[in-house]
């Protein structure tokens, strides 16, 4: 039998337009009303955006302990970025503001341009974000028309490999570091190709040593906690 107060990690297939603290709720909640522990620490290691779907890592009781550690890890990520189109959001969250060529693009000039984005960099976070500016998140200045300057992250991408090129879309796995904003690389690499670009879908896949394959939908979440 599992226990939760003494601490458990929970692998989490997070659906689409799901906040992390979404899914934390719906993890207390479980544990109160279906498993009758009325007070628990329950936390995640490592935010995804409401946008992304792919696994998130839920700690329970003890665990909570270790999510520094646990999201210290490498993470990885297929995320399919549109070319030619720039967004406020550099994703789907805010309408299309620019559009740009993108005839002169083929796989083979993706691929030169990969190099550029290897090692350790400085990375400039998206203003529609979760980042803390003088203790209120980048998007509630972003969503008010307030735009606070971004200072930039240091960041490491350790692999990049196109799976796919049909134009417009790229679709491309990414290994890197934690704090990658990879809403960032998409409008970076659309720069870097001489055209625009937002990131259009995004599942994490790994996170240290876990792996989506091992992840449980909310779902078998709730088959798990109420047997």
């Amino acid at each position: 039998m599992i226990n939760f107060q003494e601490g458990y990690v929970l692998l989490i297939d997070k659906p689409y337009a799901w906040t992390s603290t979404d899914v934390v709720r719906k993890v207390k909640i479980l544990l109160r009303n279906r498993a009758g522990i009325k007070k628990i620490k329950v936390g995640h290691a490592g935010t995804l955006d409401p946008l992304a779907t792919g696994l998130l890592i839920v700690c329970t009781g003890k665990a909570t302990k270790n999510i520094e550690s646990i999201q210290s890890g490498e993470k990885e990520y297929i995320a399919e970025i549109c070319l030619g189109a720039t967004t406020p959001s550099f994703d789907l969250e805010t309408e299309i503001d620019s559009r740009y060529p993108v005839e002169h693009i083929n796989e083979s000039l993706i691929k030169s341009v990969f190099p550029a984005f290897f090692g350790k960099q400085e990375q400039i976070p998206p203003l529609f974000s979760a980042k803390l500016i003088d203790g209120k998140r980048a998007y509630e200045y972003a969503r008010t028309g307030k735009a606070p300057e971004m200072k930039p992250a240091n960041i490491e991408i350790y692999s990049l490999e196109l799976l796919d090129y049909t134009a417009p879309i790229a679709r491309i796995k990414i290994n890197c570091s934690k704090g990658t904003y990879i809403r960032s690389f998409a409008r970076d690499l659309g720069i870097a190709l001489q055209s625009g670009g937002h990131l259009s879908k995004l599942r994490r896949t790994k996170s240290g040593e876990y792996d989506v394959n091992n992840a449980l939908t909310v779902k078998d979440v709730e088959f798990l906690i109420e047997n």
